[in-house]
C-alpha cells in the first residue's frame, strides 16, 4: 500500500493481496506514515477480507512534519496469507483550512521461513459486520450495531481461541474518567454535563446469548490526549498497535461442534447506579465503541468430530462497589466531586472433551479479574485527578494458556483561562503496563525472536530503527534459557506537560520518561523471567534527550539515523476540538460557550458538533 489519507471518511484504500511464490512461516509488516500540518490523531484498522488485523492510530503532526514506523509480527494469520484476500485499510481523515495534515503511507509485508514453527489456526472466522464485500471497513460501533455474527464451526474442531479488539471513542475515550450517571450533571453551570456510565469498562464474549468470557481493557491515551505535548515524540502505550485479548472457547466445542449455527456476541458495559450506591452493570455505555473479534480454529487432523460435555458456565454477576461524596463552597455551589469504583469477577466455564483416540479430557477457561477507580473533581470541574488498577488472570487447561495483566495508571490535569482569551492546560501521568503470556498464545509473544538457536555461536538480532542487525556474543546468546514458553512485557511512562493558547498562538512543552524491560519467561506455573531487552527513553519538549538499550545484559549504541530532531515544543492548535475534548471532561450545555479562547485560529471553543471519530474528536462549530 503507498496512500494518502486525506479527506477520507468512508474512504478506505482498497487493494489485492496474492500470496507470494515463496515459502514462509513467519511474516512481519512495516507500517511508515509522513504527515505534516495539523490535525487530529485518527484511528487506523487494516482488515484481510472481513478479519481486522491490525488497530492503529496516529500521531499529531507538526509544522515542520513528522515519520513514524512500526513494524508488526503476522504469523498468527497464516491461514489468510496462504490465500488471495482483499486487503481495507480504514484511517478516517479531514482536511481543511484549519486541519492540513494528510497521513502519507506506505504498508508493506515481508514473508520469510525460520527454523522451529509455531502452531497457527487452520481457519479464521470474523466477528465483525462483513463488509468487504462492499469495500467497507468491517468493525462494529456500539452501542448502535447489533455485534454478532451466527457460524457453525468445523465438526472436526479441536480447539477454538476468542480474541477481542475494542477501544472507546468520543465520549468513551477517557472512560476511566468518567461519572456515575446519577452526577453527570454536578458542575452544569460551570463545565457542562460531565460522560456517564462510571469509569468502569467490561467488554463481554457472549456464545448463544451466555457469557463466555471478559476483557476489562486497558486505558488507552492516543497522542491527543490528555496534554499533547506528553506524546512527543514519545507515543502513549499501545497507541500504535492496540491489543487483542485472547478467550479460550475450547470448553464450548461440545455445542459448538453439534452441526448448527451459533452466534458470538460482542457487548461492552458499564456501571448504572440510581444515586443511592446500588451499582449494576449497564446494559449500553456512551458512544462509542469500535469492536470487532476473530475464531481461530485448530483442526482435529483425523476428521474425527469433537464431542463431550456441555459447557458448565460459572459466572455469577461482577461484585460491584461504588461510592460518592459531594462538597460546596461557601458560595453554596458544587466544589468537589468524589467518587469510587471497585469490582472484582471470577468466571470458570469447563467441559469434558472426547479426544480422537476415544478418551475424555477436562478442559475449562478460568478468569480472575480486580479493579479499583478513584476520581476526584475539584475546583468545579476544572481539575481531576484520576488513579485506576485492573489485575486479571486467564487459564486454559489443559492447553497451559496463562495471561497475567495488570495496569495501574494516574493522572492530574487542570485546564484554565486567562485574561485576553488564553486557556491552558498542564497534566502529569503515571502509568503501567505488565503483561506475561505463556503456553500456545494465538498471538506471537515476540520471544520467538529469541530461541537460543545454536550454541557457542554469535547471533544477530534486529532492534528497532535498525538496518543492520545487532550482534550478540556467543556468551550472551548460550546465557538465555532453552525452557522461555512465554513472554513479560513491562512498561512504565511518567511524563509531565502543559498547553498554552492565546489568539493566533499556541504550543505545548513538556517531558516524558519510558522504561521498557522485555523479559523471556520460564515454563511452569512460577516460570522465572530471564531479561532479554531494556530500554530507557527521556523526551524534553519534543526531543529525545536520553535513550539507553540493553540486550541480554550488553549495551547497545545508539545509531545516529535515530537522534531526535532538536524542537521547541508543539506549534499550532488544539488538535482536538477543545480543551475539553483532551481531557474528556464531557460535551457542556449545548450550544455553550466553554472558553471563549482562541483554538489556533482565534475564534470561540463550542463545545457541541458531529462526532469525527478518529480518537474521539468533535468538529468545532
Amino acid at each position: 500500500m503507498d496512500y494518502v489519507f486525506g479527506f477520507s471518511y468512508g474512504k478506505p484504500f482498497v487493494g489485492n493481496y496474492d500470496p507470494p511464490p515463496c515459502s514462509f512461516n513467519r511474516v512481519t509488516m512495516n507500517f511508515t506514515v509522513t504527515s505534516r500540518g495539523r490535525q487530529f490523531d485518527r484511528l487506523g484498522i487494516m482488515y484481510l477480507g472481513d478479519n481486522e488485523v491490525f488497530r492503529t492510530s496516529t500521531a499529531e503532526p507538526t509544522t515542520n512534519g513528522i515519520i513514524w514506523t512500526y513494524v508488526k509480527e503476522m504469523d498468527q494469520y497464516d491461514a489468510l496469507w496462504r490465500t488471495s484476500q482483499k486487503i481495507i485499510f480504514d484511517l478516517g481523515n479531514l482536511i481543511d483550512s484549519t486541519y492540513t495534515g494528510s497521513f502519507n503511507t506506505t504498508l508493506t509485508a515481508t514473508f520469510f521461513t525460520v527454523p522451529g514453527d509455531r502452531p497457527t489456526a487452520d481457519q479464521i472466522l470474523p466477528i465483525s459486520a462483513r463488509r468487504s464485500a462492499d469495500n467497507a471497513a468491517s468493525a462494529f460501533s456500539v452501542p448502535g450495531d447489533n455485534a454478532s455474527v451466527s457460524y457453525g464451526l468445523p465438526q472436526n474442531t479441536a480447539r477454538a481461541v476468542i480474541s477481542l479488539s475494542a477501544c472507546g471513542q468520543a465520549t468513551e475515550e477517557f472512560w476511566y474518567t468518567n461519572a456515575f450517571n446519577s452526577e453527570v450533571n454536578t458542575f452544569v453551570d460551570e463545565i457542562g454535563t460531565l460522560y456517564g456510565y462510571s469509569p468502569f469498562r467490561e467488554v463481554q464474549l457472549l456464545i448463544d446469548g451466555q457469557l463466555a468470557g471478559v476483557y476489562w481493557p486497558f486505558p488507552i491515551i492516543f497522542t491527543g490526549g490528555i496534554v499533547p505535548g506528553l506524546w512527543r515524540p514519545i507515543a502513549g502505550i499501545d497507541a500504535f498497535d492496540l491489543r487483542e485479548n485472547e478467550i479460550d472457547i475450547t470448553p464450548w466445542l461440545p455445542l459448538l461442534c453439534d452441526g448448527s449455527t451459533h452466534t458470538f456476541e460482542i457487548r461492552v458495559a458499564g456501571i448504572d447506579d440510581n444515586g443511592n450506591n446500588n451499582p449494576t452493570l449497564s446494559e449500553t455505555v456512551g458512544s462509542s465503541w469500535i469492536v470487532t473479534g476473530k475464531i481461530f480454529i485448530f483442526l482435529n487432523p483425523s476428521n474425527n468430530t469433537t464431542s463431550g460435555t456441555p459447557p458448565l458456565i460459572d459466572a455469577p454477576a461482577p461484585a460491584l462497589t461504588i461510592s460518592s461524596s459531594l462538597t460546596t463552597n461557601a458560595t453554596g455551589a458544587n466544589e468537589t466531586l468524589t467518587y469510587t469504583t471497585s469490582a472484582k469477577r471470577s468466571i470458570v466455564i469447563s467441559s469434558t472433551l472426547k479426544t480422537s483416540n476415544g478418551s475424555t479430557v477436562p478442559v475449562s477457561w478460568t478468569q480472575d479479574l480486580t479493579y479499583s477507580n478513584l476520581n476526584v473533581l475539584s475546583a468545579q470541574g476544572f481539575t481531576q485527578f484520576t488513579q485506576q488498577s485492573t489485575t486479571a488472570t486467564d487459564i486454559s487447561s489443559p492447553s497451559g494458556y496463562i495471561n497475567k495483566y495488570s495496569w495501574p495508571l494516574s493522572i492530574n490535569s487542570t485546564f484554565s483561562t486567562f485574561p485576553g482569551g488564553g486557556i491552558g492546560i498542564s497534566a502529569s501521568i503515571n502509568r503501567t503496563l505488565d503483561s506475561q503470556t505463556q503456553g500456545p498464545a494465538v498471538f506471537p509473544s515476540g520471544i520467538q525472536s529469541f530461541s537460543p538457536g545454536t550454541r557457542g555461536i554469535p547471533a544477530l538480532y534486529y532492534l528497532a530503527g535498525r538496518q543492520q542487525g545487532v550482534p550478540l556474543t556467543s556468551a550472551a546468546q548460550d546465557s538465555i534459557p532453552d525452557n522461555l514458553d512465554g513472554a513479560r512485557t513491562l512498561t512504565t511512562q511518567s511524563g509531565t506537560a502543559a498547553y498554552r493558547s492565546a489568539p493566533n498562538n499556541s504550543f505545548s512543552f513538556g517531558s516524558t520518561s519510558q522504561h521498557f524491560l522485555f523479559s523471556g519467561v520460564e515454563s511452569g506455573a512460577d516460570g522465572a523471567n530471564f531479561e532479554i531487552y531494556e530500554r530507557d527513553t527521556l523526551a524534553v519538549n519534543s526531543s529525545v534527550v536520553s535513550d539507553r538499550e540493553l540486550l541480554v545484559g550488553v549495551g547497545v549504541p545508539r545509531p545516529s539515523a535515530l537522534a531526535s530532531p532538536q524542537g521547541t515544543g508543539l506549534q499550532g492548535g488544539l488538535g482536538r476540538g477543545s480543551v475539553r475534548e483532551i481531557l474528556g471532561r464531557g460535551p457542556g450545555a449545548e450550544g455553550r460557550v466553554l472558553v471563549q479562547a482562541g483554538d489556533g485560529g482565534g475564534g470561540a471553543v463550542l463545545v457541541q458538533g458531529s462526532d469525527r471519530g478518529g480518537g474521539g474528536e468533535r468538529e468545532v462549530e
